[in-house]
């Protein structure tokens, strides 16, 4: 098998998974997914470094980086057109367009009754000074975005104006969401085809609990409920794998983010599972079907 892993550079990530993959007699190259070429007629269609893509029996998104709107859209067209090709693109561009865009994942999970936080999207000040004084105690995120940058609680109406008119500024869209209180934790469920093959507590003095912003894993057994709404998120979004962060609150969990290009490095702390092999595996068994 030929397996092309897409990012925008070679990393821990990329590394784990070409070693996973070489294990199962497997060619695995890094792809810089920024030197794409599409050719329109194509033959090849479309080339990174000119390697012809079609080339691949499948393709391992490892990450998108970020860009200008153009760059985004491109990379996304392109990864639809080898899909049409018949090449095995995972996640699926689909899933990918789902999770990178939070107001998406958020009217997704609501509209199929998961729990999620309240969450208002505008493009106008005068409406997100709404959202706020509806909710009183908010978390402001960008559209895009991973790894708890970007974001900001604001509970003060003066912050909330300051802030609100900087975004306004800056054209950016208002991405509010009612905050949870939850305690000094939350919880990570990695999720690889229709299992839940590790999950971590994520502790943090804040309230904010990435792993890249200093809160420290630990390995977490979910219970039966946080399981079956991490399956319930990841099948919704379509995902082959996927990182579904929970908060538990006084009435239940709440599903606040799901990501379909999930880093594992905390994770893989607090497990003794392989998880680059465990992504290898599921890959080359849909190859298989």
């Amino acid at each position: 098998m030929k397996i092309g892993i897409l990012a925008d550079r070679r990393g821990w990530h990329v590394e784990a998974l070409a070693k996973a993959l070489a294990q199962r007699d497997c060619q695995a190259d890094f792809l810089p997914i920024t030197r794409l070429v599409a050719r329109a007629p194509g033959n090849p269609l479309i080339t990174i470094n000119g390697q012809p893509l079609e080339s691949y029996d499948a393709l391992l998104i490892r990450t998108i980086p970020e860009g200008s709107l153009e760059q985004i859209i491109f990379r996304m067209d392109a990864l639809h057109r080898l899909e049409a090709a018949g090449v095995r693109v995972m996640n699926r561009p689909a899933s990918l367009e789902r999770t990178v865009d939070k107001y998406y994942t958020s009217s997704l999970l609501a509209s199929s009754g998961l729990p999620t936080p309240r969450t208002v999207v505008a493009e106008g000040f005068d409406e997100a000074m709404e959202a706020f004084r509806e909710f009183g105690d908010v978390v402001v995120k960008p559209l895009f975005g991973a790894g708890g940058r970007g974001i900001a609680r604001i509970s003060d109406a003066d912050v909330a104006y300051r802030t609100f008119r900087v975004l306004a500024m800056t054209r950016s869209i208002f991405y509010i969401q009612e905050f949870v209180p939850h305690g000094d934790y939350d919880l990570r469920g990695l999720v690889i085809g229709d299992r839940v093959v590790a999950a971590m507590r994520r502790w943090s003095e804040g309230w904010r609990h990435n792993v890249s912003q200093g809160a420290r894993p630990e390995p977490h057994a979910m219970d039966e409920e946080a399981t079956g709404l991490c399956l319930e998120a990841s099948r919704l979004l379509e995902a082959d794998y996927a990182g579904i962060d929970l908060l538990r609150t006084p009435h239940g969990y709440t599903v606040v983010e799901v990501n379909s290009i999930p880093g594992w490095s905390g994770l893989q702390r607090t497990t003794e599972i392989d998880i680059a092999q465990e992504i290898a595996d599921h890959l080359l068994s849909q190859l298989e079907h």
